[in-house]
């Protein structure tokens, strides 16, 4: 059996195996998981920005599926995923953080990045693996609208899902690049993880600062 990391990091070879057994069927399955790794909050782990890539790279090598529509399928489950993770944020987003079933480490990380960008955090978190899955939730949660909401859902999964998307097409099957994949992916998840381990270690500083009391010299 196929352990998580080994197909993370093999997603080139697990991909063009998919496709030859489940040809157009792979469109589905390829939305089912961007869907789930947007839009479930309780799948932040999912491959996001590495199967994007991915994908990028193999669509230019020629495999039987239309690049167009692999977009297109990329760019509805990332919209759709987030709208939903919204609406899931602000329906059952108090109960679920009050019964302890979400991770408090990643919705305080969530918390800080809205604090330090705001709205905008809608796009940017769409770079940030685990600030991705929870930021639209977290939304939901407050009291963004969803007029507000899904305007900045469109520009951030749209702008993800081109860069990484259209960076494996161009990019994936330079020399380099092709003959190095598995590190040039691991690269890639580092990469995306860096904003989130930074914000994590800035809120944890911050919370252990103790105030200054007006006797201390």
């Amino acid at each position: 059996m196929t352990n998580p990391l080994d197909f993370v990091l093999h997603l080139d070879k697990h991909l063009q195996s998919l496709v030859e057994k489940e040809g157009a069927w792979t469109y589905l399955i390829l939305f089912g998981v961007i869907f789930a790794e947007t839009g479930l909050v309780i799948l932040p782990f999912l491959p996001g920005d590495s199967l994007l890539f991915v994908t990028g790279a193999l669509a230019a090598k020629g495999i039987p599926l239309n690049l167009f529509l692999l977009f297109l399928c990329f760019a509805a489950a990332a919209i759709i995923g987030d709208s939903v993770n919204f609406e899931i944020g602000k329906r059952l987003g108090p109960k679920l953080f009050k019964g302890k079933l979400l991770n408090p480490n990643h919705l305080q990380q969530t918390e800080d990045f809205f604090k330090k960008h705001g709205s905008k955090t809608i796009v940017l978190a769409r770079f940030v693996p685990i600030v991705r899955t929870f930021a639209p939730f977290v939304a939901g949660t407050g009291k963004m609208t969803y007029g507000q909401f899904i305007a900045y859902n469109l520009v951030g999964g749209l702008l993800w899902v081109a860069a990484f998307f259209f960076g494996g097409y161009f990019f994936g099957n330079v020399p380099f690049i092709k003959n190095h994949f598995v590190i040039v992916v691991g690269v890639i998840i580092v990469l995306s993880l860096v904003p989130a381990v930074y914000e994590l270690v800035k809120a944890r500083r911050g919370s252990g600062t103790k105030p200054a009391h007006a006797g201390d010299a």
